[in-house]
């Protein structure tokens, strides 16, 4: 097991495109490995080879990703780096976090949450369009949407059930969701953020959006529907092979609104707050 430096990104990349769509967040994850984050957390990005003949990728922090196609002895491989105290984020196809978790569980890790995911999404040929809502309009975040943002960074927590860090470190996520305002897409009525979206990923391979969600009071009306609608207009603007999420299980109600914009399932992903 090495790192993925410079000299062996470009085998990486290569690697992770063979398994797209599934391998994207660490495609582009791996693509900036040498440098931080947004959030200006050192990424961790790891390779594993066999008769120099690459078998497997990992980010190992800020939070731990594998890849899709990772089997037996480079999981094992990738474990023995993050089995030790600290705690974390696991997210990845099902198959591979179950065969990580079980290494975990026995090195004395807990789980503090543990769902299931679809993973959706949506191409140019498939995706239904719809047109905002009368007063709405569609724009890039900007600094004066930052309390609004936070507001509903920290209720989407809640509501998935997840601990609000908000509440332990209002400074620290507050400056979090700072460093993502880029990245957010939102959707305004007569000055009021309703909808955003954050597009964690944008190349050409394709977007990730990450981050949706709707203030309670504005949902049944159809915006989050035109703000994804948006939002994937620009990312097939921009030349994108597909837009993809993913959703929770037991979300019916965002099931019904991405079938509606012609999203399809690619695969199951699972997610575990550990500590």
């Amino acid at each position: 097991m090495l790192p993925i430096g410079r000299r062996r990104r470009a085998e990486a990349e290569a690697y992770l495109r063979d398994g797209l769509p599934d391998d994207l967040l660490l495609l582009d994850l791996v693509s900036e490995s040498s440098q931080r984050d947004t959030a200006n957390t050192w990424i961790q990005a790891m390779g594993v080879w066999e008769d120099d003949v690459l078998v497997g990728v990992g980010v190992l922090r800020p939070s731990v990703l594998l890849d899709s196609r990772i089997r037996g002895a480079a999981v094992e491989a990738l474990c023995g780096s993050i089995e030790g105290p600290r705690g974390g984020l696991l997210k990845s196809s099902e198959v591979q976090v179950e065969a990580l978790w079980s290494r975990l569980e026995a090195f004395g890790h807990r789980a503090l949450l543990d769902r299931m995911e679809s993973g959706l999404l949506v191409r140019d040929s498939d995706r239904k369009r719809f047109a905002l809502p009368s007063g709405g309009r569609s724009r890039l975040a900007e600094d004066r949407d930052l309390d609004r943002l936070v507001e509903m960074a920290r209720a989407s927590l809640r509501e998935e059930g997840r601990p609000d860090p908000g509440e332990l470190d209002p400074r620290g996520f507050r400056q979090w969701v700072r460093s993502r305002l880029p990245r957010a897409r939102v959707l305004e009525f007569d000055g009021e953020v309703a909808f955003v979206g954050y597009a964690d990923v944008a190349r050409a391979e394709g977007w990730l959006v990450q981050g949706v969600y709707t203030m309670p009071h504005w949902r049944g009306q159809g915006v989050a529907t035109a703000g994804m609608s948006a939002l994937v207009d620009e990312a097939v603007e921009a030349g994108a092979d597909h837009v993809q999420l993913t959703v929770i299980d037991g979300n019916e109600p965002a099931l019904r609104l991405y079938a509606r914009l012609g999203f399809r399932s690619y695969g199951r992903i699972r997610t575990i707050l550990f500590s």
